[in-house]
């Protein structure tokens, strides 16, 4: 919806704002107040998509009450809390007039579960004297944020954070993204910068002469992966959330598009949209001019739209420029990571830009339910696991020279009687081995230091002893997260549009991690029970058709512009620093030689191209 800033006690740079200026093209505004002993500043850039009138401008404040709030989302099921407010005045009909006059009126430590939405928020007590930051619990919207010698920075995006405070890369955590594909929150690849955590809530009380600060997690359902019940009455409760799921995410005053892809998950949200949308709605898609996949996703996207009766529309991505077109890309995206569908992405929201304010998306369904391949996987890592006996055997197997990526990750994690180092191996894209290859270098001591804080978090927190319940769990709260939702939000938002995922709502995601597995997954399939809904609204030949991702020509890229890359990465001053480069200039030829080493090759270009603010 739109780009939240703020800071405590550093002189408010109006360029900070300006900066994230992208992300609300229809207006801005800035509160300043001072909180005890200490200077605090409010800042909101703009995108009008609930209450378009100056009724919505934010920073805004709640009716009566010192309390202001500096919000980015959609709140789905704000008239519900609107409506338990009695006889408090309001100016306009926003969800954020809902929400700060809401908080004003209720502890948030105590009430944020009940918001169903998407969201990234600081809201400030004066009374109390205390400014928390929110974050959605699956993290749609990110937060980043800076604290140290009692100042505070708060942004939508790293590059707001920058005005502030120098950003330096953390080797330690360069490392970490390196072998996991993305730093997962609260880290971040700058020293001292922070994200929120999904699901987080920071409160910084100003009451003294220092801030002070503690950490919150707010209620949410606990996934149990044990319900069983007849297949029929659970396929009926899934698809009347999903269908509720849909219908709440219509909420807007302006027009609504659809991104869809040739998948069965893209296609159920705009077949459920289309019935339950008062305005028509434009569906986009993405694919190649070039390639393997140059009509794959195209084609069969306008299959579906055609099914529909949706007006359709599509661009093909062209590489005579890669190189300018991937560093455009890496600078918006800001923090590095291994996924190549970052560059088709921007085209696509470029698209949806020229047309809408406001996208559904199908992101969020292949993890809960266990729609990725190496999902499969899990079938024959749990029990293996669970014996050493077996664990011994997959040590002596030789499986460990497997060139297959997920095949070599699922013999990894199988060798692991930890849960936690399990997860870590069986989505690694780098063993430590290659990495200190890279470095040139020991990094058992950043390895370790690595794992022990993502074992802090998580092990009191994970829902089950079972790789089959935790590693879904997990991904939807981590890779998902600071991954592919990150990438999704910088780059729609870039465009002013805000992406919305239906399927992440609270109550189908509570429902879904509620059934046992058996209803999501087998050796063969997954999303066993979202495809048996999905056929009350679509053909069988789009409901099962073979699933093609979010797939690029990746790989062809990375060659045919070989040298260059080359060039870019080893005369990378951040690159010289960090590794080894005779050993990275081996990697990039291993890829010449059919090793595909196309994520590293992602990674370093990021690193390379995206120079800190």
């Amino acid at each position: 919806m739109c780009g939240i800033l703020g800071c405590i006690n550093f002189k408010f740079s109006p360029a900070s704002l300006a900066a994230i200026s992208h992300r609300g093209p229809d207006g801005d505004g800035v509160y300043e107040t001072r909180v005890g002993v200490h200077n605090v500043t409010l800042a909101h850039r703009r995108l009008s998509i609930v209450d378009v009138s100056e009724n919505g401008r934010q920073p805004m404040q709640a009716s009566e009450m010192p309390v202001y709030i500096t919000f980015n989302g959609e709140i789905y099921n704000h008239q519900d809390l609107k409506d338990e407010l009695g006889e408090v005045t309001f100016r306009g009909h926003s969800d954020t007039e809902t929400l700060v006059n809401f908080f004003a009126r209720h502890n948030p430590l105590l009430q944020l579960h009940r918001l169903n939405g998407i969201f990234g928020f600081a809201l400030l007590d004066e009374t109390q004297q205390k400014l928390y930051l929110i974050r959605d619990r699956f993290g749609v919207k990110p937060v980043y944020y800076h604290l140290r010698d009692n100042q505070l920075a708060f942004s939508s995006e790293l590059r707001g954070i920058g005005h502030y405070v120098s950003l330096t890369h953390d080797k330690e955590k360069v490392i970490e993204g390196m072998k996991m594909r993305y730093v997962a929150a609260p880290a971040t690849i700058y020293k001292d910068v922070y994200k929120v955590e999904p699901g987080q809530v920071i409160v910084f009380d100003l009451s003294g002469e220092n801030i002070r600060t503690s950490y919150h997690y707010y209620t949410q359902p606990q996934p149990t992966g044990s319900v069983r019940r007849e297949k029929q009455q659970l396929i009926n409760e899934y698809g009347d959330l999903f269908e509720k799921a849909v219908e709440r995410q219509l909420m807007s005053d302006v027009e609504i598009g659809v991104l869809l892809s040739a998948g069965v998950d893209s296609a159920l949200v705009a077949a459920v949209a289309r019935n339950k949308a008062v305005t028509p709605l434009k569906t986009f898609t993405v694919g190649f001019a070039e390639g393997l996949f140059a009509d794959d996703e195209i084609a069969g996207a306008a299959i579906t739209a055609q099914t529909l009766n949706l007006p359709h529309f599509h661009t093909r991505v062209e590489f005579s420029d890669f190189i300018n077109q991937l560093k455009e890309v890496t600078r918006i995206v800001e923090e590095p990571i291994a996924t190549n569908s970052i560059i088709p992405m921007y085209w696509l929201s470029k698209l949806a830009s020229q047309h809408v304010k406001v996208v559904l998306s199908g992101q969020g369904a292949d993890e809960p339910l266990y729609g990725y391949r190496k999902y499969k996987g899990l079938k024959i890592l749990e029990p293996v696991r669970r014996s050493s006996l077996l664990r011994a055997g997959m040590k002596l197997s030789g499986m460990g020279a497997v060139r297959k990526e997920d095949v070599r990750r699922l013999y990894t994690a199988a060798q692991e009687k930890d849960l936690l180092s399990a997860y870590r191996a069986f989505n690694a894209i780098s063993s430590e081995k290659e990495l200190e290859e890279m470095s040139g270098t020991s990094l058992k001591e950043i390895f370790r230091d690595n794992e022990q804080q993502f074992r802090r978090h998580w092990e009191a927190r994970l829902p089950s002893p079972s790789a089959t319940i935790s590693f879904p769990y997990l991904d939807l709260r981590t890779s998902l997260a600071d991954d592919l939702l990150m990438y999704s939000d910088k780059l729609m938002m870039h465009f002013g549009v805000e992406c919305r995922v239906p399927i992440l709502d609270n109550d189908l995601i509570a429902f879904i991690e509620s059934l046992h597995p058996d209803y999501k997954f087998s050796f063969r399939k997954g999303k066993l029970i979202h495809k048996a809904f999905a056929e009350a609204y679509l053909p069988a030949s789009i409901v099962h058709r073979k699933k093609i991702g979010f797939a690029t020509p990746a790989s062809s890229w990375y060659n045919t512009y070989h040298r260059e890359i080359t060039d870019i990465i080893c005369g990378s001053a951040t690159i010289r620093q960090l590794f080894d480069v005779e050993a990275i200039r081996r990697l990039l030829t291993e890829h010449r030689q059919n090793q595909n080493r196309e994520k590293q090759i992602l990674l370093l270009l990021s690193l390379s191209l995206n120079q800190p603010a």
